[in-house]
């Protein structure tokens, strides 16, 4: 019989999905065997981005640097449309905010609705406001189901669902393209002027 490395199921999940401080045991066990894993994702062309302070680990690409693609293709990547990509940085942005003010809980969870106020405003509105927040309502489904966000709460009011902001954004996002985003809503902003 062969021998299986006691780390494969883990490598299978972050081959599939993160793995957040949340899915306790297979953080636990991630901790545990994150310098032998990281050794044996690079040997396939991987590499283990751990965040433990934020709870999160992923893998990405090793990249050649020669000509910037990839050595190996294990994951998919999704792309995201304009609309997508607009409200994840926002949602980044809720997230800085949060941990800037003096937040008493690790997550930051907000109602749909609180989530569809915050991002509203850059979205051009269509005739119909009925369809508008349709559409809105579409792409936050989209943030959950790429796992930027996580249902908390379900309720029967779709708009008083409950959903925790996954700090995982924060490597999608850094700090960089956030500061670039606001800069370019700031000339955005004074050239409407």
């Amino acid at each position: 019989m062969t021998n299986i490395l006691p780390y494969t199921p883990l490598f299978i999940k972050l081959l599939k999905s993160p793995i957040e401080y949340t899915d306790q045991s297979n953080w636990e066990k991630l901790l545990q065997y994150k310098s032998d894993l990281a050794i044996f994702l690079q040997s396939v062309g991987l590499r283990l981005v751990l965040d433990e302070n934020d709870g999160y680990a992923f893998v990405q690409h090793i990249i050649n640097e020669e000509d910037d693609t990839a050595i190996v293709h294990w994951t998919q990547k999704r792309p995201l449309s304009f609309e997508e990509s607009l409200v994840l940085i926002l949602l980044r942005e809720m997230l800085a905010d949060y941990e800037m003010s003096e937040a008493t809980h690790r997550e930051l969870i907000r109602k749909r609705k609180d989530i569809k106020e915050y991002v509203e405003l850059f979205f051009k509105e269509n005739a119909s406001r009925v369809k508008f927040l349709k559409e809105l309502d579409k792409v936050i489904d989209k943030m959950e189901d790429h796992g930027f966000i996580a249902k908390v709460e379900h309720h029967d009011i779709a708009d008083e669902q409950r959903f925790r902001i996954k700090k995982l954004i924060k490597a999608k996002v850094n700090s960089e393209v956030l500061d670039q985003f606001k800069a370019q809503l700031e000339n955005y902003a004074t050239e409407r002027i």
